[in-house]
C-alpha cells in the first residue's frame, strides 16, 4: 500500500453520493469522526455543513462544489478499474470505516459497494443503508443485541458456520449464495456468537445497532462522542 492519504486512530465515515440523512450522518460521525467524501458525497458534506478531511475518487461528481474545498483535501485518482469508495477504502487508514451514501441509490451501485466490504480486508467496513446496517462477519462475532433482534445472514460463496443465542442455528447449514441463505433469524438469548469457517457472510442488522456492531468489530472505540470531531 502507498501512503495513505488519511490515516487516524478514530474510525472514518466514509460519506457517497447518494441518500444520506443529516441523523445518519451525525450518529456515524459520533463513532467514526473522521470524514472523508468519496467524489460527489462531497456535496452531502457541504449541504450538512461539515468540511471532508479528504475527498478521494476520480471526482466527474463534484463539479463547483469543489471551489469550497481546499485544494489540499481534494485527491484525484484518475483510474477506472475501482469505484470511488474501493478508492477511498485503498486511500486511508484505521480502526475501522463507516460508509453512508453507498447502498440504496443504484442496485449496480449497490452490489458494487457489497462486493467493495467484502473484498475489503485490512480493517472493518460497515455500511448503512435505510433501515439496515450491513458488514463482512469475520470468523468469530461476539453481539449483544436485545432478545428478537432481526438477525439475516447472506453468504458471497459457500459458508458453513455456528452459532449460539439465535432462535434458528446455523450449524450444520451449507450456505451459499444460489443456495441456502439466512435472512429473517433472530436473537433468543441477550449475548449471540457468530462464527464462519471462511470470511464470506454478511450480516444485516437493524441500524439501530450501529454503536453495538461496531463495539464487536472494533471492541473500545464504540464510545467515541460526538466531541472528539
Amino acid at each position: 500500500m502507498n501512503q495513505p492519504i488519511v490515516h487516524t486512530a478514530t474510525g472514518i465515515t466514509i460519506l457517497g453520493g447518494g441518500k444520506a440523512s443529516e441523523k445518519q450522518i451525525t450518529r456515524a460521525l459520533d463513532l467514526a469522526p473522521c470524514l472523508v467524501a468519496a467524489d460527489g458525497g462531497a456535496r452531502t458534506a457541504l449541504r450538512h455543513g461539515l468540511m471532508p478531511e479528504a475527498v478521494i475518487g476520480d471526482l466527474d461528481s463534484l463539479g463547483r462544489h469543489a471551489r469550497a474545498i481546499p485544494k489540499a483535501r481534494i485527491h484525484r485518482i484518475t483510474e477506472q478499474d475501482s469505484t470511488d469508495f474501493d478508492k477511498c477504502l485503498n486511500a486511508v487508514e484505521a480502526p475501522f470505516a463507516i460508509a453512508l451514501g453507498m447502498l440504496g441509490n443504484r442496485l449496480d451501485h449497490s452490489l458494487a459497494a457489497l462486493r467493495s466490504i467484502a473484498a475489503h480486508g485490512r480493517f472493518p467496513v460497515i455500511a448503512l443503508a435505510g433501515k439496515d446496517v450491513v458488514f463482512l462477519a469475520p470468523e468469530r462475532l461476539d453481539l449483544a443485541l436485545p432478545v428478537d433482534t432481526r438477525v439475516s445472514l447472506f453468504p458471497l460463496a459457500p459458508v458453513k458456520g455456528q452459532s449460539t443465542g439465535l432462535h434458528w442455528p446455523i450449524r450444520g447449514l451449507d450456505f451459499s449464495p444460489l443456495g441456502r441463505i439466512g435472512t429473517s433469524n433472530r436473537t433468543s438469548e441477550s449475548r449471540q456468537t457468530l462464527s464462519f469457517d471462511r470470511p464470506h457472510m454478511l450480516v444485516i442488522l437493524p441500524r439501530h445497532h450501529l454503536a453495538e456492531v461496531v463495539q464487536a468489530l472494533v471492541p473500545g472505540h464504540a464510545g467515541i462522542s460526538s466531541s472528539a470531531r
